[in-house]
């Protein structure tokens, strides 16, 4: 049980996460979404554009159609943080069934650090090689002091559901868990941040890798609207409506009037005397002169026309 899996990502010491299996993918979202119309589409693009959107407007039950079971291998420690999240189906390894293992969790030591001032939670600054030493030394100690009573106790027939609890929580424990994409998106976003603890979020990480392969799309809807997205509360709106000038506005308007333009014709090839009036439909204000001048220089690119008008809107919203 000490050897890691061939098919597994190596985490910490003696740590692992292995995929185990999963059911669905962009597909099983792109259904689930679609069920109304008893079938999906015929075009990659149109299940990319799809999920995008049910990721853009926060449509979660899509996601929770496909399910990732990995076994995974962490501290105790870890895993209490890990198990806060009580959406999973777990099955851990009992040490009330079977007998502890003599493994143990030793940090490197460039990551034992101070107790952080400002972050209760959390460990920031240098610490001495000669303090670094001394914890791992004393990791060590008290791991090899424990097991060994443990150990004594176990062979003196004392019950494991009581000798177990001279344990230290660095010691290794093992579970299967299995959870929907949602739940499991949410997840790495709370474990990988940069807040969270170190050794949760190489776990988290791992895990992260497999999503991204089973669900392309998913992921990178995840990536581009939750990770690097930004949200606004009625607060920060109305700073931005009191302090934005008008003038900027109205230049980002102009430009996605342009952009809309682009996509619409990279989607549908409209001829040069049809081009303008697509531009003022979208509401453009240049003249005739000026935009084909702007339109030939090759510099606008085609997006999302959906993500486009929605932003559009948001922008007229900053202008009342």
């Amino acid at each position: 049980m000490n050897d890691i899996p061939k098919d597994a990502i190596k985490c910490l010491d003696k740590g692992f996460v292995r995929l185990v299996d999963s059911m669905g993918g962009d597909n099983a979202i792109v259904q689930a979404a679609r069920v109304s119309y008893g079938k999906g589409t015929s075009k990659v693009s149109q299940d990319r554009g799809l999920i995008r959107y049910l990721m853009r407007h926060r449509h979660t039950t899509p996601f929770e159609m496909v399910e990732f079971k990995y076994h995974c291998k962490m501290p105790i420690f870890v895993a209490r943080q890990w198990v806060r999240h009580r959406t999973a189906n777990i099955n851990e390894y009992s040490l009330r069934y079977s007998e502890a293992r003599d493994e143990f969790y030793y940090p490197d030591p460039e990551n034992i650090q101070f107790q952080s001032a400002l972050n209760k939670q959390g460990r920031l600054g240098e610490v001495s090689d000669k303090l670094k030493k001394k914890v791992s030394e004393y990791f060590k100690e008290i791991s090899d002091r424990s097991f060994e009573i443990y150990s004594e106790l176990n062979s003196a027939g004392v019950a494991r559901e009581l000798a177990r609890a001279v344990l230290p929580v660095n010691l290794y424990t093992e579970w299967y868990w299995k959870n929907d994409l949602h739940n499991l998106l949410h997840f790495i976003g709370l474990r990988s941040d940069n807040h969270a603890q170190y050794e949760i979020r190489v776990f988290s990480d791992a895990m992260a890798k497999s999503v991204k392969k089973v669900a392309p799309f998913a992921w990178e809807a995840y990536q581009d609207y939750v990770v690097s997205g930004l949200r606004f509360s009625r607060v920060e709106r109305g700073i931005l409506e009191k302090n934005l000038p008008k003038r900027v506005i109205e230049d980002l308007l102009e430009d996605l009037a342009y952009q809309i333009t682009a996509s619409l014709h990279h989607n549908k090839p409209r001829t040069d005397k049809d081009l303008f009036p697509l531009y003022t439909k979208q509401e453009g204000s240049d003249s005739k002169g000026d935009f084909f001048l702007k339109w030939s220089s090759g510099e606008i690119q085609p997006g999302n026309v959906r993500e486009l008008r929605e932003f559009k809107i948001k922008l007229k919203r900053l202008m009342k």
